[in-house]
């Protein structure tokens, strides 16, 4: 056999090499016996190397024919022509369609809980108005704002579509950069839906909207369906809403606010946005304005000259007067969310819109007489009692309140303010006050959670013993940290079980308490709880309460405690029926996020607060109490700017704030000291009255605790602390203090078996000992007083 040959029998991966002959040895032909020699082993392995090249050669030869420039550039051009050819037929086949079905409004009905109305509301809140009627440089700012190539561009972006199909088509969500022409097809023409069908037909009809259609047309459109918030939509309800004028008559400036609401409704209402919102919607109007002396549209100077036009406030639905507009908003903010959540809408914005189309029936969880005791409540136990005519500061005065059933999750009443078109803000939902000691009871869960031991290395639990004097430095591990809270009044409690250090609302102590167990693991249980805790520095000063929280947050933790640990998120919606859209709401009944024992302990300590301490005089001995088990805690923040009492029975969570805020622009907060006539207000005050008057009402008189300790007030206690020695110097100012007059004795420290709260409390011990200032404090005139706020922080 020839090389060519072998070359060949290599190429084939043939496992024999070719027949090679022995040198010096003849053939023997014929019939006698030839031998043939195959070759050496060495030639055998070397040949099967050789077709192990062969056939690796042979498999990358095939794939380099396969994948040539010209095959691959060839494969390019056809996708291309397809792609090309495909659009043309789309374009073809796509005609610019009637208004959609959206644009046709109709009413969203809100209903209670047992079906029957609450309100109704839908009415298109639009004008058209020929762009003839706007003035040309608030024209200007809308095409500065979204779109400043307008008047040049053939209708769409073709860089942003793009990205918009890419991210719809990996889930990544919505993306900016439609020309004015996309959106104003988008609002008119189609939906909201996130599909690519629909970006497609997007594409197609603003092309052919651009050819057939002035762009002055397409403007007009544009301005004129657009959601500017406020329920406004169109230039001419905007221009209403927000400065009481004819779109005739709005000035650049205004026309400057108007074009950048459109990016963020919500975000950027003066009336309503945050800080962050407020210097967000400022740089908006900046970008516009600036846009529009960069096109030559507004001299400089005048640009210079120009100051922020703050609108002026929304006016509400009239059907929405009282607590209606309140539960209405809070219902539209859970919809709106949930839209969010599931997809149906790209953002709260898009939410809104598809909400404001109406045909939504939506039931809340909200009962009807539940909600009317609430309303009764806050009246004949607050409102009744000020008088902002003989006292300024009573105007002031702020109330929100929210009630939960810890087992289902569903929010039975709320009370937003005094009036939803008198005050817009409501009060269950806002998150800028401080819940301050309603938070101590978050600090114990986090401590029996966790398992968490003081600085001396002893477990922490209800009868641990702490030093609560007041101003004490905080320390960790034998080194001061910086942080010396003071007790309300600078009281100096001196070495004080936790249970009392709850009664009492000692800051000394669930200052040092939360350092022990590490903040970091406070504010994870806060989280995990329901507060919202993003952003939130673990420092100890957060032992406070200064963090912000709504009454409608402080009910989802405390429903959660009274829910042993599973973790309960506050519903406002109950069912939600539209004919095209199907929402499903998520279970408010959540995990386990706290162990049992945690939320039982807490419950168990709560109820010595309402048996033995801040709210004692409000709820223990109110007369409409009927033997009712409760559990709850006061708080009062720094300078009487907000004071709380959260609280609960086995069946009914509630949770009441009050909040200083002036009555007029800015809103911002004050001081709520000599409201009523009294030095201040306290948690242990009207907050603790309106929830007596509404609880004691509406819960079941026979429900128990079903509790999973052996801690706490509910129970026998299990510890006593050792004796303090009389020359201890936290308790060496009788004079000034009258709860520590007798520093021999310490009642609070050294006989915690003896807190009236873990014995008979249908005898009183405390009314008939004097000698117990761990329940009451005789020398003390608002203590004694059942009708003044109890002292607590």
């Amino acid at each position: 056999m020839g090389r060519a040959e072998e070359r060949r029998a290599r190429q084939r991966g043939g496992r024999r090499a070719a027949p090679r002959r022995s040198s010096g040895t003849p053939s023997n032909t014929g019939a006698g016996e030839s031998t043939t020699v195959i070759g050496t082993p060495s030639d055998a392995v070397g040949g099967r190397a050789a077709a192990r090249r062969a056939a690796r050669s042979g498999g990358k030869g095939r794939i380099r024919r396969l994948f040539t420039w010209k095959k691959m550039l060839g494969t390019f051009l056809g996708i291309c022509l397809l792609g090309v050819g495909a659009f043309i037929a789309l374009y073809m086949m796509i005609e610019i369609p009637q208004g959609n079905d959206d644009a046709k409004l109709q009413s969203n009905i809100y209903k209670y809980s047992d079906g029957s109305v609450l309100a109704r509301t839908g009415d298109l809140n639009r004008e058209i108005v020929p762009l003839s009627e706007v003035p040309k440089p608030v024209q200007r700012s809308f095409v500065a704002a979204e779109n400043k190539t307008f008047y040049k561009d053939s209708g769409v972006d073709l860089k942003g579509t793009a990205r918009g199909l890419l991210n719809t088509l990996t889930g990544k969500g919505a993306q900016g950069g439609s020309t004015i022409t996309q959106q104003y097809v988008k609002n008119y023409y189609l939906t909201q839906e996130q599909t690519v069908s629909r970006k497609l037909r997007e594409l197609v009809i603003s092309l052919k909207l651009d050819r057939e259609k002035s762009k002055d047309y397409i403007l007009a459109g544009y301005i004129n369906t657009s959601y500017y918030g406020r329920g406004a939509y169109g230039i001419q309800a905007a221009a209403q809403a927000y400065y009481r004028v004819d779109a005739r008559d709005l000035d650049v400036e205004q026309g400057a606010y108007l074009a950048a609401l459109l990016q963020a409704p919500n975000q950027y209402d003066w009336a309503i946005a945050s800080d962050k919102g407020k210097r967000m919607a400022k740089a908006r109007w900046n970008y516009v304005l600036d846009n529009m002396v960069e096109q030559d549209w507004l001299g400089k100077a005048e640009r210079e000259a120009m100051k922020f036009p703050e609108p002026k406030a929304p006016k509400a639905d009239a059907g929405l007067k009282g607590q209606a507009g309140y539960l209405v908003k809070a219902a539209n903010d859970a919809l709106d969310k949930q839209l969010v959540d599931q997809g149906i809408a790209e953002d709260k914005e898009q939410a809104e819109r598809l909400r404001n189309v109406g045909g939504w029936t939506i039931t809340l969880n909200i009962d009807k007489k539940k909600q009317a005791a609430l309303e009764k409540a806050v009246k004949t136990q607050l409102t009744s009692k000020l008088d902002a005519k003989k006292r300024k500061v009573d105007g002031n005065v702020q109330a929100g309140a929210v009630s939960v059933d810890p087992k289902t999750g569903g929010v039975v009443a709320m009370y937003g303010g005094v009036d939803y078109l008198k005050h817009f803000t409501n009060n269950a939902t806002r998150t800028d006050y401080q819940p301050a000691s309603t938070f101590k009871p978050v600090i114990l869960a986090a401590a029996v959670d966790e398992r968490s031991e003081t600085q001396d290395g002893e477990p922490i639990t209800a009868d641990t013993v702490y030093d609560g004097t007041s101003k004490r430095p905080v320390v960790d591990n034998g080194t001061k940290v910086g942080f010396a809270p003071e007790n309300e009044d600078d009281v100096d409690y001196g070495d004080i079980t936790v249970q009392t250090a709850m009664n009492k609302s000692v800051n000394s102590v669930f200052a040092q308490m939360g350092v022990d167990v590490g903040m970091p693991k406070v504010m994870e249980v806060a989280g995990r709880l329901g507060m919202n805790t993003e952003g939130l520095q673990a420092v100890p000063a957060q032992t406070l309460g200064s963090m912000g929280a709504s009454p409608l947050a402080m009910a989802g933790v405390y429903a959660t405690l009274d829910n042993h640990g599973k973790k309960v998120t506050p519903a406002i919606i109950k069912k939600v029926e539209h004919d095209v859209r199907a929402v499903e709401l998520p279970d408010p009944i959540g995990d386990q996020v706290i162990s049992r024992e945690a939320a039982d302990t807490v419950t168990s300590v709560l109820t010595g607060v309402v048996d033995d301490g801040t709210a004692r005089a409000s709820v223990r001995n109110n007369p409409l109490r009927d033997g009712q088990q409760v559990a709850g805690k006061t708080g009062t923040s720094d300078e009487n700017i907000s004071a709380w009492f959260t609280g609960f029975t086995p069946d009914l969570v509630t949770s009441v704030g009050l909040f200083g805020e002036e009555p007029k622009p800015p809103y911002k907060h004050v001081s709520m000291y000599k409201a009523a006539g009294l030095p201040r207000i306290n948690g242990g005050g009207f907050p603790a009255e309106i929830w007596a008057a509404y609880m004691f009402g509406v819960t079941d008189t026979d429900a128990e605790f079903d509790l999973d300790t052996d801690q706490g007030a509910a129970v026998k206690p299990t510890f006593t602390p050792p004796p303090t020695p009389t020359d201890d110097p936290t308790t060496k100012e009788p004079t000034e203090e009258p709860t520590t007059k007798e520093p021999t004795e310490e009642p609070t420290t050294k006989e915690p078996t003896e807190e009236p709260t873990t014995e008979e409390p249908t005898e009183e011990p405390t009314t008939e000992d004097p000698s117990a200032p761990s329940t009451i404090e005789p020398t003390d005139p608002i203590t004694l007083d059942p009708g003044r706020p109890d002292n607590d922080q």
